[in-house]
């Protein structure tokens, strides 16, 4: 069997969907359909990726991702209703990876999650650098943490997956349809102006003056690039 997937949600026709689909393409699939029932699967066995509902019985899926955070480092994709605060599921405080909204399209789900299965691969295959510094930006591969003078700032999993990606190749202009294609994988269906509001927001964080940028620089008319 391929990969292992653990898919979290207490509606059984959705985890029979998602089984099916992610069976036809060779990954093995576990299951469960309350929030205790998820915790100590994820306890007990490894995981390659979770699929977790947010609403979910016995416990929520933020508690139960919250608390994978405090044993495990395993990529978590959110499956939410819309009017979630995205930010808040993908930050520190949840921890998540990635977020998907229902209803959703199975090809959709399929697609993020290799996505992130590429990534997570990319990552582990990295000459080992567990920390990065350039000035006064410190980032923690191993954590997946960033500091900016010594103090933690809040990066969402995509932000820190952008800047990751620039900050270990310096002077390199990505496009912004490289960086879609890079971070959020070939199949994502959103268009390029989510890589720009994620500069921005990457910008507000990091820069001491994000309207002139020390570190992420735009190239007019070709993309973005880390200067160090």
């Amino acid at each position: 069997m391929g990969q292992k997937v653990l898919v979290v949600d207490d509606e059984k026709l959705i985890v029979k969907g998602i089984r099916f689909a992610l069976e036809q393409d060779d990954f093995e699939v576990e299951c469960a359909y309350d929030g205790e029932e998820a915790l100590e699967k994820a306890k007990a066995d490894h995981y390659d990726i979770i699929l977790l509902d947010v609403m979910l019985p016995k416990m929520d899926g933020l508690e139960v991702c919250q608390q994978i955070r405090e044993f495990s480092m395993v990529p978590i994709i959110m499956l939410t209703a819309k009017g979630e605060d995205m930010d808040k599921i993908l930050g520190l405080e949840y921890g998540a990876d990635d977020y998907i909204t229902k209803p959703f399209n199975i090809l959709e789900v399929k697609a993020r999650l290799k996505a992130i299965l590429r990534r997570v691969k990319a990552r582990d295959t990295k000459e080992e650098v567990k920390v990065v510094e350039v000035g006064d930006l410190k980032l923690d591969c191993e954590s997946r943490r960033a500091y900016v003078k010594g103090k933690e700032i809040n990066l969402t999993a995509k932000e820190f997956d952008v800047l990751e990606l620039l900050v270990f190749n310096p002077n390199k202009v990505y496009s912004r349809e490289n960086l879609l294609n890079i971070v959020w994988g070939y199949e994502y269906p959103g268009d390029v102006r989510t890589v720009d509001v994620h500069i921005r927001r990457l910008r507000e964080k990091i820069e001491e003056n994000p309207s002139e940028p020390k570190y992420v620089h735009t190239k007019w008319g070709v993309g973005y690039y880390f200067q160090n």
